[in-house]
């Protein structure tokens, strides 16, 4: 496929999925996940209500297994807890990464097609976590 072919199709793509997840979360947040000056990743996440809503997390496959999705997400759920907010998140049965989940607190509380359903209760959270985001810019400063 040309690139400029595969281009617009990657673009057609996060239009609808942008799209479905603003109807859906009207008020989420879009954030870019950033390393110093770097477009890394990206991150929708909703506060609006009693549960945090990760809606969905994703880094470039280049800044992958560095722990940097880790530490990122060992800052919110210390942010969540910080706030005495529940947490919720879908997550693809087949995905490696329900195993961090799991060590962060959440727990299966259901399903939805080829998805799980996880909670983490308001509970506390290792605040020292929060501090070891360095070199992430903070969506939550």
């Amino acid at each position: 496929m040309p690139v400029e072919q595969a281009e617009s199709l990657l673009a057609s793509q996060f239009s609808i999925q942008h799209t479905y997840y603003r109807q859906h979360y009207p008020h989420g947040r879009f954030d870019i996940i950033m390393q110093g000056t770097k477009n890394i990743g990206r991150l929708y996440h909703d506060w609006s209500g009693d549960v945090v809503q990760l809606i969905d997390i994703a880094l470039l496959s280049a800044y992958r297994g560095a722990g940097i999705g880790t530490r990122l997400m060992r800052a919110i759920v210390t942010e969540a807890a910080r706030k005495h907010m529940r947490m919720q998140l879908y997550v693809e049965f087949d995905n490696p990464v329900r195993a961090l989940y799991r060590t962060l607190g959440f727990a299966p509380a259901g399903e939805n097609g080829i998805y799980e359903l996880m909670h983490r209760d308001a509970m506390p959270f290792d605040e020292e976590a929060w501090a070891s985001v360095r070199g992430l810019n903070n969506p939550f400063q």
